[in-house]
């Protein structure tokens, strides 16, 4: 029996429902705020500049808020401990939404206060999920700690350029966030897609690989240290081969042809094969034969929104007690989300006249596809389960 509190809305009995609210909303609003950055119209006293804004709410706002909810949720699964609820949820929910939005107020607020507010979220998602592994004795989740603390170094790196007490550090702290994103959604993906797999689809057993695991892993880390540390293109090149080809191996020992036919598995196996691509436009934009942005977005809206959305979608549906079928909307938004990707990843390459009109469309289909996910999804979140059992 869960103790009396302020917060009793179901959107705040358990991490899942608030943070994916939040990222869904998050990730209409941050894109249409960028549209405005972009067309020079934006107001003029914001703490980021905006050539660092985009990318800092896109990984601590959108990701971040993926990441606090589908890691609050997973907590009692793995640790048989009451995860975070409530008038605490309710708090940490601020906290990031006070990140979003004390930016605006620069010029009123302190910048020191306006970077500690966002900065530490991280380090209180930390102790949340550390307080609970020590309890429960599951010292072995302690590497998605690790995850969590080198999150908020990258942002410490970001805020500390900004507030001057270096320079030349703000976007090595945005590449190592996102390699940081990148890298925690392939471990995650080695938890969940195999049992996602063997529940959607009937009579299927996955054996996973613990050395096809180590290597994507390992071989992904190599290949985003040297990213992050600018090594010669030939390293670059080479560790993103062998990330691409071991992660591959590693996505072909849990394919089955019969994904297809279930759109809550294929839209996590495109998610994945996003960032496959990634780690080779990464090796061909270290010689310079297609745009390093390009690499990074097969990363961003790719890896990251497509494998997010689908996530949010099937998790959902598990823990409300509904049935584990994407309704047709969503389904909509699946594809809408992968064209936003193609557009913006893989169109502009062969089509570089076009490549202001396909960024343009680009982000229709990714504010479609949120806002379709939104609009499903808001009921469901925000009600009780649907098995009259308790979150």
């Amino acid at each position: 029996m869960k103790p009396e509190y302020v917060f009793k809305h179901p959107l705040f009995t358990l991490g899942f429902r608030a943070f994916f609210l939040l990222a869904g909303l998050s990730a209409l609003i941050l894109l249409l705020v960028w549209n405005v950055y972009a067309s020079g119209t934006g107001p003029a006293a914001v703490y980021y500049p905006a050539r660092y804004w985009h990318a800092h709410e896109m990984l601590f706002g959108y990701a971040a808020a993926v990441i606090a909810g589908f890691l609050l949720t997973a907590i009692r699964n793995w640790t048989g401990k009451e995860s975070l609820y409530g008038d605490g949820l309710a708090g940490l929910c601020l906290v990031w939404l006070y990140g979003r939005i004390l930016p605006f107020y620069a010029g009123m607020l302190p910048d020191g206060l306006i970077a500690l507010v966002d900065f530490i979220f991280f380090p209180l998602l930390a102790y949340c999920a550390g307080k609970r592994f020590v309890a429960s004795k599951h010292y072995e989740n302690f590497t998605v700690i690790g995850f969590l603390l080198v999150l908020t170094v990258s942002n410490g790196l970001i805020h500390g350029q900004l507030l001057g007490f270096w320079h030349g550090l703000a976007q090595t702290g945005i590449y190592l966030a996102l390699a940081t994103t990148v890298l925690l959604i392939l471990f995650i993906a080695g938890r969940v897609l195999p049992f996602f797999t063997e529940r959607g689809v009937s009579g299927i057993l996955i054996i996973k690989n613990p050395l096809a695991d180590r290597l994507s892993l390992a071989s992904a880390t190599g290949f985003f240290l040297s990213l992050v540390f600018s090594s010669p293109p030939p390293v670059i090149a080479t560790l993103a081969i062998l990330a691409a080809v071991a992660n591959f191996w590693r996505l072909s020992t849990w394919y089955t042809r019969r994904i297809w036919y279930v759109p809550l598995l294929w839209v996590l196996y495109w998610g994945y094969g996003w960032i496959i691509l990634g780690f080779l436009l990464s090796a061909l934009a270290s010689y310079g034969l297609v745009s390093h942005s390009l690499a990074l977005h097969a990363f961003a809206v790719g890896g990251m929104g497509v494998l997010t959305l689908g996530m949010m979608a099937r998790v959902s549906l598990g823990h409300t007690g509904r049935l584990l079928k994407a309704p047709g909307a969503v389904v909509i938004a699946f594809w809408l989300i992968n064209i936003a990707a193609l557009c913006r990843v893989v169109l502009p390459i062969v089509l570089p006249d076009w490549h202001n009109n396909l960024i343009y469309l680009a982000t229709l289909c990714w504010l479609a596809a949120f806002a379709l996910f939104v609009f499903v999804y808001a009921p469901i979140l925000t009600a009780p389960r649907i098995d009259g059992k308790a979150d």
